[in-house]
């Protein structure tokens, strides 16, 4: 595996070792020691899977504590814009995001850690996303932010995406009380 740090501390972007032939291919999506090498000590309790078609955004979306969660993520068929952004108060990158397309191809996962809020928009449609997540999901711990928000100005190559109800009129960035 190849791991790829970003502009922002903890974040990395993981390209596995793909082994292709005639018959189809073969990587190790998760490997423990790798990750704990990279200071990842995390253990994943809960596996997420959604489907969505091209020009659905899910996020920004993340669990307050004791329930906040770092995440694994990868495309299993399609590809998505993923986007992870830091809101941990007292982070030299707080309000700082980074983005990574995450396809079928390249077969990359993202890792974001507890105190990011996490969101993806789909860039084809039968778009599967996976991932592994370091606590249970509980909705009172959930938390959100506009997924246009101006102060923090993602480029989500998308104008009008599909939202859910719930994620068109959550609070600001510059709203949040970060739990963090």
């Amino acid at each position: 595996m190849e791991i790829v740090e970003t502009k922002i501390p903890d974040l990395y972007i993981i390209k596995p070792r793909v082994f292709l032939d005639e018959r189809g291919y073969f990587f190790e999506s998760y490997n423990k020691e790798v990750f704990l090498k990279l200071g990842i000590d995390h253990n994943f309790v809960q596996d997420n899977e959604s489907y969505s078609n091209k020009g659905v955004l899910r996020g920004l979306h993340f669990q307050k504590s004791p329930f906040s969660q770092g995440k694994l993520v990868r495309v299993v068929s399609g590809s998505v814009l993923d986007v992870a952004v830091d809101i941990r108060k007292s982070s030299p990158t707080y309000g700082q995001w980074v983005s990574v397309e995450l396809t079928q191809d390249n077969k990359w996962m993202y890792w974001i850690p507890p105190g990011f809020a996490h969101g993806f928009v789909a860039l084809e449609d039968n778009t599967v996303f996976i991932y592994k997540c370091t606590n249970i999901y509980n909705k009172e711990s959930e938390g959100s932010i506009r997924w246009n928000d101006p102060d923090l100005n993602i480029d989500w190559k998308i104008s009008d995406p599909v939202l859910s109800n719930k994620d068109k009129n959550v609070p600001f960035f510059k709203d949040l009380n970060s739990p963090f």
